[in-house]
Formats: structure tokens, sequence, C-alpha cells
């Protein structure tokens, strides 16, 4: 009896501190408008490239904030992998946007978020996105991703590709069948 209160015991100090790192559901890590999101693809330069851009959008609200570039010293590489993702609207339609995120030694750091406007002017409901490849292997750097969007919510969805070559140009297009 004794050594199972020991062992008890044990069990209990050590598990403090593994409950003292769950999250409370009322702060969430992730906004509840964030309805879709992938992140694919990978990129890398000499830290001298600029970051993918797009030109200005109108302000739009719920947008996230525009991120400024990582500082990098000359000639200091540096690579990371793209996200795209869909922030839910009032009106039930969505805006599209794109980052490219850097993996540092301290942990994944936003580049640059920019609006896929080519998307975003269609006013659409997004039902999915998904990369072009769920193992994680790519053997080219750029992104290649499938939008699923409907432009009237009782209509049929139609898919879009977001692609972004291995020179950084980004190219929105719908989907052939």
């Amino acid at each position: 009896m004794k050594r199972f209160g020991l062992t008890a015991c044990a069990l209990l100090i050590a598990a403090v501190p593994l409950a003292a790192q769950t999250t409370d559901a009322t702060d969430p890590i992730l906004p509840a408008s964030i309805t879709f999101a992938t992140s694919t693809g990978y990129w890398a330069d000499d830290g001298n490239a600029p970051a993918v851009t797009r030109p200005p959008a109108a302000s739009t609200p719920n947008a996230p904030a525009a991120a400024t570039a990582i500082p990098a010293a000359p000639s200091q590489p540096r690579h990371g992998y793209y996200k795209l993702f869909a922030v839910r609207q009032a009106d039930r339609t969505a805006k599209v946007y794109l980052q490219q995120i850097a993996q540092t030694e301290t942990g994944p750091e936003i580049v640059s978020t920019v609006e896929v406007q080519e998307l975003n002017d269609l006013n659409p409901y997004v039902t999915d996105i998904r990369p072009e490849n769920s193992t994680g292997r790519l053997n080219e750097p750029g992104l290649f991703a499938m939008v699923y969007l409907k432009t009237d919510p009782d209509g049929d969805a139609n898919s879009w590709t977001v692609i972004i070559d291995e020179f950084g140009d980004i190219s929105v297009e719908k989907s052939g069948h």
C-alpha cells in the first residue's frame, strides 16, 4: 500500500507541469474567422531577395496585419514555406491571403502577407483549400494549391489554382476539368 501511495504521489507531482501547459478553450490560438488553411511548398534565397508581394489592395476588415520583411544580413541564406488561408467575412464570403513564412532558429516568422486579389474580387464563399501534395515532399521550390469556392452560396463549387513558381511569381487561374 505504501508503494502505491508513493507512486501515485510521484505521478501527481509529474503531472503538474503538464497541466500548466494546456490552453484555455476561451483563448483561441487560431481566430474563428480563419475557415481553411494550408501550409505547403517551400522557398529558399540568399537573404537578399524581396518578400512575395502583390499590388496593394484596399484595406479590409478582419484582414491580417501586413508583415514587414525579416531583416537579414547580406548573403545570409534563409528558407521557409507558404501558407494559403481564407478569412470569413461578416457576409459569409471570404478573403484569401498568402503568407511567406521563414524558418528561423527561434521558430517560424512571417516574411509577408498578401491578399489574393484575383479570388477576392469574386466575393467567394470558400469551401476548401488543399495543397497539391500532402506528403510533405516537394522536388521543386514554389507552391501549388487548390482553392475551392462558390460565387453563389447555393451554386456549385469551382476550383482555382494558386501557383508560385521557382522565381516567386504568383499566378491564379480557374482550373479546367
